[in-house]
């Protein structure tokens, strides 16, 4: 019996992002041996998930609330716009502390291949933003990788039009970084984004 409910969460965990047959059986085993009560509060935070979240009906982030925080605080700087491909990229730029603008979230990138199509994402929500005329600069935060270009470069020629400030992330080597250990995608668009000392 006991190797049965094991299997079976096994099973479960292994359907999360990252996490292969070795790291969920770690992780079940870990449940087991830790102290009385762990897996079920994991298991009622998880399933607090399904009722407790909900998309915020201005930015599309994810959170308690709708509006979320962000949109709803008058402290940040209402004409500049961020928009990046996930709610936890929000979390990266609030960690820095640096934007003091407002996010919208496109819940993904523009991929064919996986059946993503610019009418999946969050771009009508986002076009409806515009039209008040508050927001006078949106920057593309998505990745840099084909998708999140691809993705850029499909809302830059959208939204160029609307007559509204569009840029965009600068990419290169990262700080630190030792010449030697850069990759050559890297390098090239750290030349290609050079600027005046």
């Amino acid at each position: 019996m006991p190797d049965d409910a094991i299997r079976r969460a096994v099973v479960q965990l292994r359907r999360l992002p990252g996490i292969g047959e070795k790291s969920a059986t770690r992780l079940v085993y870990w449940l087991l041996r830790a102290r009385k009560g762990t897996a079920g509060e994991l298991a009622a935070a998880l399933a607090a998930l399904e009722d407790g979240v909900a998309e915020c009906s201005v930015c599309c982030n994810l959170g308690s609330e709708s509006p979320c925080p962000i949109c709803a605080s008058g402290n940040r700087e209402p004409g500049v716009l961020c928009v990046v491909e996930e709610p936890q990229d929000v979390l990266v730029f609030e960690r820095g502390g640096d934007f003091r603008g407002r996010y919208h979230v496109l819940h993904g990138a523009i991929s064919p291949l996986d059946g993503i199509s610019p009418d999946t994402l969050r771009i009508r929500p986002l076009l409806e933003r515009l039209r008040d005329g508050v927001i006078r600069e949106v920057i593309l935060a998505t990745n840099p990788t084909l998708e999140g270009d691809a993705t850029a470069l499909y809302l830059a020629r959208l939204l160029g039009p609307i007559g509204v400030r569009v840029t965009r992330l600068a990419h290169g080597l990262s700080v630190g970084t030792e010449i030697e250990y850069a990759d050559a995608a890297s390098l090239s668009r750290a030349l290609a984004n050079r600027r005046e000392v």
